[in-house]
C-alpha cells in the first residue's frame, strides 16, 4: 500500500512517501539492517557532539523484543506485535560535566530524522509511539537516574494484511494523509499563537 502525499514544494521523494503503517510485511527484519539504521542514526549531528541517544532495540521472537512490548501502552500493543522489530529511544538528560543537557532530546530527533530517511531507502517502514510507559521501561532496562526513555519505535517492511487490525486502526491506515500549512507555523518576524493554532 502506498500513500499519496500533496507537497506544496517538491521535496526528496523518501520524505515524501513515507508514511507511518500500523501494519508490516512479514519479511523479517536482521541485526544487519538495524544497524545500517543505527549507523545512519550514528552520523546525525547533536549539541557539542555529546551523542545523548540510548537505543534499546530487540527483533520479533527475541527475549528483547517481547520486554519492549510490554512496555508499550495498551493501545499501542493492540497492533505494535505485527512489526518485525522494537526499539526504545531515550537519552542521557545530563552533559559530561553533570549539567542538565536541555538539547538532548532535539538530538534524539535528529537522530531518528537519519534513521526515518535510511529506513525508507531501504523500504523499511517506522512507526513512532509517544504511548511507552517509560517508567516501566526504565525499570525494565535497568536505566539509571539521569537518563529517559522518550519513544518507541515499530520496524518492519511495507506491505501487511489489514486484516490484523481493527476496524478503526483500518481506517486510520487507508485515510489521506494531511499537515498543517506551513504559513500556520513558519513565522518571518513576530510569532502569531492565532495564525498557529489553526
Amino acid at each position: 500500500m502506498k500513500k499519496e502525499t500533496t507537497t506544496a514544494y517538491p521535496i526528496n521523494t523518501l520524505i515524501e512517501n513515507r508514511w507511518s503503517p500500523r501494519v508490516f510485511g512479514t519479511e523479517a527484519i536482521s541485526e544487519e539492517q538495524l544497524r545500517v539504521l543505527f549507523e545512519a542514526g550514528r552520523w546525525a549531528p547533536s549539541s557539542n557532539n555529546h551523542q545523548p541517544w540510548v537505543i534499546i532495540w530487540g527483533i520479533k521472537g527475541t527475549e528483547a523484543y517481547d520486554r519492549i512490548y510490554s512496555c508499550l501502552d495498551e493501545f499501542n500493543q493492540s497492533w505494535a506485535n505485527n512489526a518485525q522489530a522494537l526499539m526504545l529511544g531515550g537519552y542521557k538528560k545530563t552533559t559530561p560535566d553533570g549539567k542538565d543537557n536541555f538539547h538532548a532530546l532535539h538530538d534524539l530527533g535528529l537522530f531518528m530524522g537519519n534513521v526515518s530517511v535510511q529506513a525508507q531507502q531501504l523500504g523499511i517502514a517506522l512507526h513512532q509511539m509517544a504511548g511507552v510507559n517509560y517508567k516501566k521501561a526504565m525499570t525494565e532496562f535497568a536505566m539509571p537516574d539521569n537518563y529517559h526513555i522518550a519513544t518507541a519505535t515499530a520496524i518492519g517492511y511495507y506491505g501487511g494484511d489489514l486484516d490484523k487490525l481493527s476496524d478503526d486502526l483500518q481506517e486510520e491506515e487507508t485515510k489521506l494523509r494531511s499537515r498543517k500549512s506551513q504559513h500556520s507555523f513558519t513565522f518571518n518576524g513576530d510569532f502569531n499563537e492565532q495564525i498557529f493554532e489553526k
